[in-house]
């Protein structure tokens, strides 16, 4: 697996405790986010590289997540059915800041948008939403500090499932392997190497 690990246990250390943070494995150029897939689609895209196939539809809204723990209590550790393939996505980290910029929040903001009225607009325009949700220790409970995931649709779900996707990385096994070490306080749990994603100088 392409991916470098740590032990869970050494990063939590270092994370924060609380606010809204966005961490993710990341270097110069890209960011791994994770999403987790019926076998069908996500065979699919391990051996072309991308996106497609029969049953994979670019006319819904996808999302994705930058942070492991948040995938894995989504998934289930890949034990959910329908999300069996756990993928991490490298793409690159140009187009997750145009994603970012482009991002609408799921619920009214005030920080963001006058009115409801101009909220809905841009949710109705925009093809990307941003959602905060609590994150997750490898148990499952619920931590103070809160996580993002995008939902993508239209050409810039397009672009992330084809011409953005750098790599697709099959963590299925990996995940597999770790799920019997997912306890918050287990020393033997490795996770992706994660820090918080700030964004570079000159963006």
């Amino acid at each position: 697996m392409n991916l470098s690990t740590a032990a869970y246990m050494r990063q939590a250390a270092e994370w924060p405790a609380e606010g809204e943070h966005i961490l993710a494995h990341h270097d110069d150029t890209s960011v791994v986010v994770y999403q987790a897939y019926r076998p069908s689609i996500g065979r699919y895209a391990i051996e072309h590289g991308h996106f497609g196939g029969p049953d994979y539809s670019f006319n819904r809204m996808s999302w994705v997540k930058p942070n492991f723990l948040w995938m894995m209590y989504r998934c289930g550790w890949g034990m959910k059915e329908g999300q069996e393939i756990v993928l991490g996505l490298r793409i690159r980290r140009s187009f997750f800041d145009t994603l970012l910029d482009a991002a609408v929040s799921s619920s009214f903001d005030p920080k963001s948008a006058a009115t409801q009225q101009e909220w809905k607009g841009a949710v109705t325009t925009s093809e990307v939403r941003r959602q905060w949700d609590p994150d997750h220790a490898p148990s499952g409970a619920k931590l103070k500090r809160r996580a993002i995931q995008l939902g993508l649709r239209g050409s810039l779900l397009r672009e992330f499932a084809t011409t953005q996707l750098m790599e697709v990385i099959d963590m299925t096994g990996f995940v597999a392997e770790q799920r019997q070490h997912a306890q918050d306080d287990n020393p033997q749990l490795m996770t992706p190497l994660e820090r918080v994603y700030q964004r570079q100088p000159n963006d």
